[in-house]
């Protein structure tokens, strides 16, 4: 009997038909072990364990990866995106108002896409973006 192998990020990357490099490899491997990284984060991880890479580089390997649904781009208002490895199961977003933490949050009720408009307006509606805005526990005791 032989023991279910997982898939590599090479794998991964494969079976979304992208191209395997080793930038590509760290980019992936940073966003998911990392917690919401902004781009600078994502460079500097890439460059910790490949070398140069240059910011273009990795905005177009961000994009790859994004529009193959390997990783999630998130925007709060008033902050520059940010990348996540959670994807697929359309969960949402608590960020502090303070200091722009960012923590996962499963919906709220029901399955995806959690949310059932009042009025779709003939759309179709396969996802939900939530976030939620307040103060971490951290910002919330400075404040009192």
């Amino acid at each position: 009997m032989t023991a279910s192998r997982h898939p590599t990020t090479a794998d991964e990357l494969r079976g979304a038909g992208l191209r395997v490099t080793a930038a590509r490899v760290a980019l992936l491997e940073t966003v998911r072990q990392g917690d919401h990284l902004g781009v600078e984060a994502i460079a500097s991880g890439v460059r910790d364990r490949v070398g140069h890479i240059s910011l273009q580089a990795v905005y177009e390997a961000l994009h790859a990866l994004t529009a193959a649904g390997l990783v999630r781009r998130i925007e709060p208002a008033g902050s520059p995106a940010r990348y996540e490895g959670r994807v697929g199961d359309n969960h949402h977003h608590l960020v502090c108002r303070s200091c722009g933490t960012v923590t996962d949050v499963d919906c709220a009720a029901g399955s995806a896409p959690c949310l059932t408009a009042s009025d779709d307006h003939g759309f179709s509606i396969d996802e939900a973006e939530v976030i939620y805005w307040g103060l971490c526990p951290d910002c919330s005791t400075r404040s009192t």
